[in-house]
């Protein structure tokens, strides 16, 4: 099972400001939406509560939460308290392709841990204040395998890029 990693991120490392995305761009939505639909996502509580109830679970894919909290109830997605454990539910699942969603603490333990085999990084081409921060990365240990360009425009304030990268 590859295990990867989703995130927008600003040349900053910002990644959230008080419990949300701080920037609209909907083509990145987009992009989330298709690389995660159909596969397990797996998310901490806090990065959970910030998706819009409307949206809870993310339809089309398993939803894992991991919160320390046993009462913590999620309706329609499956409540853990460890990450491995939640990567255990996908590979019993014979997921191909699992994705960690978020939020900060979660990217910074599977980082830490070394589980990400790839990473799918929206770059947001600014500095953009917040409180959140993706971990900074080891270029040694990362490969770029594809980056496509998007400039700003009337719908998105900011120049992004997709990029992956693949673990070396």
């Amino acid at each position: 099972m590859i295990v990867s990693a989703i995130a927008a991120v600003a040349d900053n490392g910002t990644i959230g400001k008080e419990g949300d995305l701080p920037w609209h761009l909907p083509d990145d939505l987009k992009y989330f939406q298709h690389m995660t639909m159909g596969h397990h996502v797996i998310t901490g509580r806090k990065n959970y509560e910030s998706i819009p109830t409307k949206y809870r679970p993310l339809q089309g894919r398993p939803n894992i939460v991991i919160t320390r909290n046993d009462a913590y109830d999620a309706p329609g997605a499956t409540v853990i308290d460890s990450l491995t454990g939640a990567l255990e539910i996908a590979h019993l699942a014979n997921e191909e392709e699992v994705f960690i969603i978020g939020g900060g603490e979660i990217y910074r333990e599977a980082m830490t841990m070394r589980l990400i085999d790839r990473l799918y990084i929206t770059l947001v081409h600014a500095d953009v204040e917040g409180d959140t921060h993706f971990p900074v990365l080891d270029p040694g240990e990362w490969q770029e395998v594809s980056r496509t360009q998007h400039d700003a425009d009337d719908r998105h304030a900011f120049a992004f890029s997709f990029v992956v990268l693949e673990r070396v």
